[in-house]
């Protein structure tokens, strides 16, 4: 994979793409690695989806925003949950709201006889159809005329310069988390680049020059089928194993969050977090401490601490809170 011919992503390895959240989100940065660039242009390539895999807390998610970023693509995402359907990447069919104005609309014009079809043409299912983030990735335009019919006109926010116009980033977070039918009822529209909404004859196709690049995430808490896999490429994010290089990554990623950090403060929160996940490992305790545990740490540490040594003196009262989640650890 490092030997692949860079052809679609700007960023080179090491590179720092700001994500332009809010202070309340505070990882505002993503550090692109050399093998993160080469799947998405080969995905990208392929026109197949990216399946990211890796422990919680690694910047799976944050992938693909920073991705959006780089290619200055527009970026749509859903997070999956237990009641998740396939559909719901796709359209939503607001069945309530029909029925509201049914009743409503039946009740008012119930002795106008003459008008009745006209009723029936107003509560098409076409015009209660919402689309979700496969339909705006597909084709913007289309989900935007239908968001305007279905009377929910507003599109996804937007970052500064980032534009349908250039294609789409589309972030389907933690698949791991539906039932089995949800990978499998995806097959069809993400292997054809096509679907048909709810009611239409008509189907949603991959418009563009630029097809869209979707970014699949998963935590590994259920197995996905091998049908699925199939049609993915797949990346394996992963923190280093020896102690010395996973403190040297760490405080690369620490350092691109918080450049006025002191390095020292940055080496020994990253050896409390060692510390712990070795302790989590030996005792089978998941999921493990990690980067995102890190960052928590350093970010407090800094907000709470006027001064170099203060905040040196803070770690160990912060981390007991931050790094030892589990029942029988020390506080």
């Amino acid at each position: 994979m490092n030997d692949l011919p860079r052809k679609r992503m700007k960023s080179v390895a090491g590179a720092s793409v700001p994500l332009g959240r809010p202070k309340a989100a505070p990882e505002q940065v993503h550090v692109f690695d050399q093998k993160e660039i080469d799947a998405i242009d080969a995905a990208l390539a392929a026109r197949r989806p990216l399946l990211v895999r890796g422990e919680p807390g690694i910047g799976k998610s944050q992938l693909a925003r920073a991705a959006a970023v780089d290619l200055k693509r527009a970026y749509v995402q859903h997070v999956v949950d237990s009641r998740t359907e396939s559909r719901d990447l796709l359209w939503h069919f607001d069945a309530v709201a029909r029925l509201a104005d049914a009743q409503l609309k039946g009740a008012l014009r119930e002795s106008k006889i003459k008008r009745r079809s006209h009723l029936h043409q107003e509560l098409t299912v076409e015009n209660y159809l919402h689309p979700r983030a496969l339909w705006w990735a597909f084709d913007w335009e289309s989900a935007r005329k239908q968001a305007i019919k279905a009377r929910r006109p507003d599109e996804p926010p937007q970052l500064p310069g980032c534009d349908p116009k250039n294609g789409c980033v589309v972030l389907i977070d933690e698949i791991d988390k539906a039932e089995t039918d949800v990978p499998n009822g995806l097959l069809g529209a993400l292997g054809d680049g096509r679907f048909t909404p709810q009611g239409s004859t008509e189907p949603v196709m991959a418009m563009g020059e630029e097809p869209p690049l979707v970014i699949i995430t998963t935590n590994e808490e259920r197995a996905l089928p091998d049908a699925f896999l199939r049609r993915c490429l797949v990346l394996h994010l992963r923190l280093p194993d020896r102690d010395n290089e996973l403190i040297d990554h760490l405080v690369r990623r620490a350092k691109a969050h918080f450049d006025d950090a002191d390095a020292d403060l940055l080496r020994k929160a990253a050896e409390l977090l060692i510390q712990d996940r070795r302790k989590a490992e030996q005792e089978r305790w998941l999921p493990l401490p990690g980067q995102a545990e890190y960052l928590d740490l350093v970010r407090a540490v800094l907000d709470l601490g006027a001064d170099p040594e203060g905040r040196i003196a803070l770690l160990d009262k912060v981390s007991r809170y931050v790094l030892k989640k589990h029942p029988g650890t020390t506080a």
